[in-house]
């Protein structure tokens, strides 16, 4: 902020999957779903 450094949390996560056997809006939303489970690990134990 205002040209100043900080430290931030950033993760990048791909998924390469084979599209004959996986559609791509499937891949999608389990991204999404693994991105919501590392904001809060403990809704996996739920």
């Amino acid at each position: 902020r205002n040209g100043q450094l900080g430290i931030g949390q950033r993760m990048t996560v791909t998924l390469s999957c084979d599209h004959r056997v996986v559609d791509g809006a499937t891949g999608a939303a389990f991204l999404q779903s693994f991105a919501l489970m590392l904001r809060d690990p403990v809704s996996m134990l739920l």
